[in-house]
């Protein structure tokens, strides 16, 4: 087993771990700290995935954006072709049911009506595995929101969601794999794309002389 695949496996059995209270109580202070953030205070479109198994829970984020009239839209995977629609919901108790890999997604009613055009999302809001604090990220394996966040929505700010027991030193990234700008925890917010910058000018400076 390679370094990426045992990783993406001990933190995931480590996050399942979790009882429901304790995701729910992580979830609640995780969400508090996001939404103290200039870039979410500011975004009008943003684009939420809805929360699966021991994901950080996202139900009551997507609630509480709509209430504050922001602009929300939810993934659809598209297996076949390997890639992610952004819709817009306005009810998500209504607009949602159960599709791809049992992940609640707009009914087929909503796609049809409110597929929107992803160029227009200020922010995603991204799962996964495994995160580091340069930003760093493993998924599922399964490259779908590296590729939404190059080829459909690279101008969106990438926030990685997380609880912390998910943090570790360094990912092993590969060449498709995409960098958070930010990652909220439980514990803190990392501006991964400031720290990112601020190595890159350490090292120049260490090259230099």
């Amino acid at each position: 087993m390679n370094l990426r695949k045992k990783l993406r496996k001990e933190r995931l059995a480590e996050r399942d771990q979790l009882d429901a209270a304790q995701r729910r109580n992580k979830s609640e202070q995780i969400q508090a700290l996001l939404l103290e953030q200039p870039v979410v205070v500011k975004a009008k479109h943003l684009f939420l995935y809805v929360h699966f198994r021991s994901e950080v829970e996202s139900v009551a984020l997507i609630a509480h954006c709509l209430t504050k009239g922001k602009t929300v839209s939810v993934p659809v995977t598209l297996r076949e072709e390997s890639r992610l629609l952004a819709v817009q919901i306005t009810e998500p108790a209504t607009q949602l049911q159960p599709g791809c890999f049992g992940i609640l997604e707009p009914t087929d009613e909503q796609i049809a009506r409110a597929t929107i055009d992803p160029t227009g999302i200020d922010a995603v809001l991204v799962p996964g595995s495994v995160f580091d604090p340069l930003g760093g990220r493993l998924g599922y394996g399964g490259g779908y929101y590296d590729r939404f966040l190059t080829q459909d929505a690279p101008q969106a700010r990438r926030i990685g969601l997380a609880y912390a027991l998910q943090m570790v030193e360094q990912v092993p990234m590969e060449a498709h794999d995409q960098y958070m700008d930010m990652i909220i925890t439980e514990q803190q917010a990392y501006a991964c794309k400031k720290l990112r910058e601020e190595v890159c000018d350490a090292q120049n400076r260490c090259v230099q002389g």
